[in-house]
């Protein structure tokens, strides 16, 4: 069974840079919010539905007492000027026994170099290993790349869009194919 707490993997993304993808760590909450602040206001609202000037105090309790039983998260980091920063983050949240909402945030620099399908692919591995059948997201119509992101995955996807919002389902019952 993968050790989720320890996970780290060596990966290079698409412009060959080479990055870690890891289990976020309890003091990770200053590279957090230095990661958050270097988002562009269009990448806050598509993850978030809503502009957002930085983590709540929640969402730092929840990075310094994760449990990596009901809620997973991952962080894409690489070393630069000497110092670890966070470039991309990917999590999910059960939802009952066998169902997880999984979400992504990517630098604006770091899009279309393969970061949320990297972090996709992991978290998948890892959520199929504790009994995870389906991922669930919801996505804004107009976030053409996340939307691109789940359809290319290994995992059959269904959609259906539902008022100003896609529902995203993925099958992980399937064997992965097609990436990896």
């Amino acid at each position: 069974m993968i050790d989720v707490r320890h996970f780290s993997v060596q990966e290079t993304l698409r412009n060959g840079v080479n990055v870690e993808i890891r289990a976020l760590h309890p003091d990770d909450g200053a590279r957090m919010d230095e990661a958050f602040g270097n988002l562009e206001e269009e990448s806050i609202r598509s993850r978030f539905f809503a502009s957002k000037s930085g983590l709540t105090e929640q969402e730092h309790r929840l990075i310094r007492e994760l449990d990596f039983d009901s809620q997973v998260m991952l962080v894409v980091t690489l070393v630069e000027r000497e110092k670890e920063i966070i470039i991309g983050t990917g999590s999910y949240s059960r939802i009952g026994k066998d169902a997880a909402e999984v979400a992504f945030i990517v630098e604006e620099d770091y899009h279309r170099q393969g970061v949320a399908h990297r972090l996709l692919w992991h978290l998948g591995l890892i959520a199929r290993e504790r009994g995870i059948t389906r991922f669930v997201a919801e996505v804004l119509p107009q976030n053409r790349a996340m939307r691109r992101v789940f359809a290319s995955s290994c995992w059959p996807m269904t959609s259906k869009k539902e008022d100003d919002v896609v529902h995203i389902t993925l099958d992980l019952t399937q064997e992965p194919i097609g990436w990896g």
